[in-house]
Formats: structure tokens, sequence, C-alpha cells
């Protein structure tokens, strides 16, 4: 099947790697399916891309890899929700806002893009302790490898 992208133009996708998210994303409560496409295999860096919308597209990061020390706890509901049975299940995002140089660009590490690759799921979260991370951390202050 084929999609129009926000950022890579017409690409090529498989039924399998569709991606549900039941609730939407905030602001996007009426978009469900999206899927993951790679920027570059040397940037730790994807689109997260609606399957129905050209225009709604974000780019996401692999929070990890920045923030070595980047930890939180999946609330009950949220695993309900994901239908999570392991914690090997799930891969986390960020949402990312790019700037004019990327260093100058934030990591959402407030509300991490949680996504059950096995049942093909997905849920944007808040996280419950809300001062632990801030919604807009500058990538030119993180720590990790991808730096």
């Amino acid at each position: 099947m084929n999609i129009e992208t926000k950022f890579l133009g017409q690409v090529e996708i498989k039924e399998d790697e569709m991606l549900t998210f039941e609730y939407g994303l905030p602001g996007f409560p009426e978009l469900k399916k999206f899927v993951l496409l790679s920027l570059d295999a040397d940037l730790p860096l994807a689109v997260l891309q609606s399957i129905d919308e050209a225009q709604v597209g974000f780019v996401v990061a692999y929070p990890f890899l920045f923030k070595k020390d980047y930890v939180f706890d999946i609330s009950d509901e949220d695993k309900e929700d994901l239908k999570i049975e392991s914690e090997e299940d799930v891969i986390a995002y960020s949402i990312v806002t790019l700037k004019e140089t990327f260093p100058e660009s934030t990591l959402n590490l407030l509300a991490p893009v949680l996504i059950n690759k096995n049942k093909k799921l997905g849920k944007q979260v808040v996280l419950q302790d809300n001062a632990a991370y801030p919604l807009r951390f500058p990538i030119g202050s993180l720590e990790g490898s991808a730096k």
C-alpha cells in the first residue's frame, strides 16, 4: 500500500507495519492508524506518520540513546490498553520538536509514545510524576551516545 507522508513523499508500507492508536494522539483523536518510518539509517530518528492524513507526521527519537538515566513506570491502565505482557513488548519514543539547528531541538520526555511492537498498538502517555521530566528537554544538553 502506498501512502503520502509529511517528510518523505510517497512511501510504500506493508499492512503488518501499521500501528493502531485507539485513542489517537493528543490533538488528533480521530487519527488511529500510524506507521514508523526511518529517516536515515545513521540517525536515531524516525517519523510517526499518520496513514490517513499526509500532513500529520511527527519526528520521534529513542530517548534512551540520548538520556541514559531516562526511566519511568507504565501505569496498569496503560499496560492494559496496550496489551503489554512483558517489558520486552514495549518500545518508547519521544516526539522531537525540530529547531533550525539540531542541537537546539527538544525531546518531549514528559509524554512518551509507547508502542507494543508485538500487538502493533500505540499510545502517548503523560508520565505520572510530572516533575521528573520536561515537555521540552534540549537535545543539546543530552549526555547519551547519540549526541
